[in-house]
């Protein structure tokens, strides 16, 4: 059966590899069971909390568990941005201004970030990471959902001086994600190593083939880019296998 929607890939793989590292920064780790129960446990509390089809924007440093955020925000029937915590505050209000988010989830780090944004309501993820899982929410919100609904917003780089929001739905990062698998024959021994910024829409390529495959992406730490010697021993430390670079 074709998917229709993302979650689909998580699903299936959890059943399979329920305590493989499903993402790493090499330090801390997420299974793929504990990326799934948290995702539902962010999309139950989005849920009960009267939030959907809508945009949620996301400030958290680049970890692991931002991905359990973007799955969660998914699993309530709304979409994602994620914005980069170190912009100039005016470019994060700009796009906040384009986007018009009623909620925004942080992590404590940047939480006080986060608050003066002006975002009507700030969700740090400590507090729901751990929610109820609400399993009528979910199925209800699943009922409803189609492959064209959108699963984020990625804003460019804005060269006219105002950031452009691009969406992407179920659909089209589907296609892309099958496409990309089928040329460069990822499996579930695949182990990648994600370069690039989360709020880019680049991550797909490791993002969506660990999800469906049941591969491993490690978060490369920005820093070792400035030390060559340490990245190439970061990286046959964790046996990483597959980098989809960036320039």
């Amino acid at each position: 059966m074709r998917q229709k929607n993302i979650l689909q890939y998580l699903e299936a793989t959890v059943k399979k590899y329920p305590d493989k590292t499903a993402f790493s920064n090499g330090k801390e780790d997420l299974s793929f069971g504990e990326l799934y129960t948290k995702a539902r446990a962010i999309g139950s509390y989005l849920c009960d909390s009267g939030y959907s089809r809508e945009p949620i924007a996301v400030i958290m440093d680049k970890h692991p568990k931002v991905l359990s955020v973007f799955l969660g925000v998914n699993y309530a029937g709304c979409f994602y941005a994620c914005i980069d915590e170190k912009m100039p505050e005016a470019r994060m209000l700009a796009i906040l201004e384009k986007l018009s988010p009623r909620v925004l989830i942080c992590d404590k780090k940047n939480e006080k970030i986060a608050i003066s944004l002006g975002v009507e309501r700030v969700l740090v993820y400590d507090d729901i990471c751990d929610s109820t899982i609400n399993e009528q929410s979910l199925e209800i919100v699943r009922a409803k959902q189609c492959d064209t609904d959108p699963i984020y917003v990625a804003f460019t780089s804005g060269s006219t001086g105002t950031p452009k929001g691009v969406v992407a739905c179920h659909r089209s990062v589907i296609d892309y994600t099958d496409s990309l698998c089928e040329a460069l024959e990822f499996s579930d021994g695949t182990v990648f190593g994600n370069q690039t910024p989360l709020y880019f829409d680049a991550p797909l390529k490791e993002i969506m083939p660990t999800l469906k495959f049941g591969a491993t992406a490690y978060l490369i730490p920005k820093q070792l880019f400035m030390f060559p010697v340490k990245l190439v021993e970061y990286l046959n430390e964790h046996h990483i296998n597959t980098i989809c670079w960036v320039v």
